[in-house]
């Protein structure tokens, strides 16, 4: 079976989307799996043809552009990733090319036209998609459905030793479209603390980052692309992280956690952690921050 999985990954959209893809490539290892993708500013096509499969550039984000790679690599299935597409755009594709199977990953229970939904997060509940998505269609919804790397799975078999100071796991999306890590980590400075911080090359405030980390370089490691993540995280007292994709990673791994919502669409994830008792942050506030770390440290002491 050929199957094309279309999202896109730059400084703007962040790297999650095209990190959980990758997880659920994997599952279809006994198939052609090739990615389409726009050539974004930020982008991580190169991580994609690291893990060894092929990419078809694409100049648009258009129905026309993508109904023509379909014909052309002859795709039976086709996976969609992305907030731009929707129920409209899904439903031509499927009346265009006959026998195409749909697969559509939503996070914000928007309405879809497909034969598979999957929402892999924690909040998930397919009973919120009712009427939202045709009777035929397949929902994969929840912590079963999980989309979570080998590293971490890995990772949570050993068992975790005791730091010499509290340490602290920070992570606000690979891009850091908000350019949160340095703001927080003003208000960390003033905690005998250690500090990991995990971001990646698309990140488009690395060079002011990576020279704040510099001249702390004593309290805090800076990790870039790292392969390692599941054992830094692992290695970690408490996360703080936004609510999106690597928070399923950290509530996966049981790691103590503070989220701080960053973008909109973010908002199903705030609820269902302020529901649940969580810690959760609508807006970075430093002093509210300040509070929480100061009583976790406490309490690790």
């Amino acid at each position: 079976m050929s199957i094309l999985i279309r999202a896109d990954s730059s400084f703007e959209i962040g790297t999650g989307h095209m990190m959980r893809d990758l997880v659920l490539a994997k599952q279809f290892k006994k198939d052609n799996v090739i990615f389409a993708t726009r050539n974004l500013p930020g982008n991580i096509n190169e991580k994609i043809k690291k893990e060894g499969y092929k990419i078809k550039k694409l100049n648009t984000n258009s129905l026309e552009e993508l109904q023509n790679v379909l014909k052309n690599l002859d795709i039976d299935m086709l996976i969609i990733d992305h907030y731009e597409i929707d129920y409209g755009f899904e439903k031509r594709l499927k009346e265009q090319k006959s026998g195409l199977k749909l697969m559509v990953l939503d996070d914000l229970y928007d309405k879809h036209y497909c034969d598979i939904l999957l929402n892999h997060n924690i909040y998930a509940d397919s009973k919120k998609y009712k009427g939202l998505v045709p009777e035929f269609c397949e929902l994969r919804c929840g912590e079963k459905y999980m989309l979570i790397r080998d590293e971490f799975i890995k990772a949570k078999k050993f068992p975790k030793k005791r730091n010499e100071k509290f340490t602290i796991f920070l992570a606000m999306g690979g891009a850091d479209t908000a350019n949160m890590n340095i703001k927080i980590l003003e208000i960390l400075k003033r905690f005998d603390i250690w500090i990991n911080v995990v971001t990646t090359s698309a990140n488009k405030n690395l060079v002011e980052l990576k020279e704040y980390c510099k001249n702390n370089k004593s309290r805090i490691r800076l990790y870039v692309d790292s392969e390692n993540v599941a054992e830094i995280m692992r290695n970690s007292d408490f996360a703080v992280v936004t609510p999106s994709v690597i928070l399923n990673e950290v509530f996966f791994m049981g790691i103590p956690f503070l989220s701080i919502k960053t973008a909109q669409n973010q908002n199903e994830m705030v609820k269902y952690l302020k529901e649940s008792g969580y810690l959760v942050m609508d807006s970075f506030d430093g002093n509210e921050l300040f509070s929480i770390l100061k009583n976790e440290i406490k309490e690790y002491e």
